[in-house]
C-alpha cells in the first residue's frame, strides 16, 4: 500500500508517498480501504515530533478516516491512534462507526476526530446552558459549535479572523466574535452578563485563560485541548476558588482502546443520528490528492482552513 510522509522542511514541509505492506488487522482489527483522510493539528505536532503515536499505534500520519471495509465494502468511519494517511489502516473494532445515511463517503472523513472531541468534551452539556468555543471555525471547532448546539446549550465562538466569522455563525453561534477586534470576554459579558458561561472549549491557551476566568460561571469548567498560544501564563488560584471553577486538560488520542469504544458507542446512540436529520453536518474546507499533500498541511498550520481538509485515496488520486 502507499502511505503519506511528511517531514519539515524549513518553514514548510515536504511529502512523499511510500510504499509499505498493506496493513495487517490484528486481534479486534479490521482492515479499511480508505476513501478519505482528515488533517487534524496533531498530525503537524508530530511531524514537529512532539506528539509521538501511543506505543504500539501506527507511526504513519493520520487520526480518521472513511472509507470501506475491505472484506464486505460496507461503507465506515473510524478513529484512529496513527495510520490514516494511507490507502488500508488497520482499525479496531470498538472505534469504527457506519458512515450517516445519505452523507458523502469523502466528506464523512472530518467526523471522527472533530465530532468524537467535541462529544468526549461536551457531553456534559445541559440544556440552556451556555458554551464558549474558541478557534471556532477549525474542523473541531466547528463540529464543538453544532454539537453544543445539537445539545441544546447557547454557544459563542471566536475567531482571529472576520472572514470566517460567517461560517461560525452558520454553525449555531449566537455570539460570534473577531477576537481581532474585540476582546470577546467584554463583548460576551456585554451580551450575556457577567459570570454567565458554563464550559469553555479552548484549544488556544495562554492568550486566552484571563478572558476564560472572566466570564466562566460559578461552577464551570474550562477544557484545553492544545496551546496554540503557548503553554504558560500567569494563573489566578484565587479566582479559581472564588468561582469553584474546574480547568481541565484533555486529549483523546493517548486514551486506551477500550475508552474509546465506549466514547463511540455513546457517540453512535446520542450524536450519530443528528447527521441523519440534517441538524449536524462536515463543513469541508478542501480536498487535495496525495500528490498535493504539503498543499494541504501548509494550509492547515497557516490556519487559512475553515473547516475540514482531507485527503482524497480513492482510486486515481493516490499517486
Amino acid at each position: 500500500m502507499k502511505y503519506l510522509q511528511v517531514e519539515p522542511e524549513g518553514e514548510g514541509y515536504r511529502a512523499s508517498l511510500e510504499e509499505a505492506e498493506t496493513a495487517t488487522p490484528g486481534k479486534d482489527e479490521t482492515l479499511i480501504r480508505v476513501t478519505g483522510s482528515g488533517l487534524n493539528r496533531a498530525d503537524l505536532s508530530q511531524i514537529a515530533g512532539r506528539y509521538p503515536p501511543p506505543p504500539g499505534e501506527s507511526t504513519i500520519l493520520g487520526l480518521e478516516v472513511s472509507g470501506t471495509v475491505a472484506e464486505t465494502g460496507e461503507p465506515v468511519c473510524a478513529l484512529l491512534a496513527g495510520g490514516g494517511h494511507a490507502e488500508y489502516v488497520s482499525a479496531p473494532k470498538g472505534q469504527i462507526f457506519s458512515v450517516p445515511a445519505g452523507m458523502d463517503l469523502l466528506a464523512a472523513a472530518g467526523i471522527p476526530e472533530a465530532f468524537l472531541t467535541a462529544f468526549l468534551n461536551l457531553g456534559g452539556l445541559r440544556e440552556g446552558e451556555r458554551a464558549l468555543i474558541h478557534a471556532g471555525a477549525s474542523g473541531v471547532g466547528l463540529a464543538a459549535i453544532q454539537t453544543a448546539k445539537f445539545l441544546g446549550a447557547r454557544v459563542a465562538a471566536t475567531t482571529r479572523t472576520r472572514s470566517k466569522q460567517p461560517a461560525i455563525e452558520k454553525a449555531g453561534a449566537e455570539l460570534a466574535i473577531d477576537t481581532s477586534a474585540d476582546d470577546f470576554a467584554d463583548l460576551i459579558e456585554e451580551t450575556w452578563g457577567p459570570d454567565c458561561v458554563d464550559l469553555i472549549l479552548d484549544p488556544v491557551g495562554a492568550s486566552t485563560l484571563a478572558g476564560d476566568f472572566r466570564v466562566l460561571a460559578p461552577g464551570g469548567r474550562i477544557i484545553f485541548l492544545a496551546t496554540m498560544s503557548g503553554a504558560h501564563t500567569d494563573f489566578d488560584i484565587a479566582l479559581l476558588m472564588k468561582k469553584r471553577a474546574r480547568v481541565i486538560g484533555s486529549t483523546l488520542r493517548s486514551r486506551p482502546r477500550s475508552e474509546k469504544a465506549d466514547l463511540v458507542a455513546r457517540f453512535r446512540k446520542e450524536i450519530l443520528p443528528g447527521f441523519e436529520s440534517g441538524a449536524l453536518s462536515v463543513h469541508v474546507d478542501a480536498v487535495f490528492p496525495p500528490a498535493r499533500a504539503v498543499e494541504a498541511f501548509k494550509r492547515m498550520k497557516e490556519s487559512q482552513n475553515v473547516g475540514k481538509i482531507l485527503i482524497d485515496w480513492r482510486k486515481g488520486n493516490a499517486r
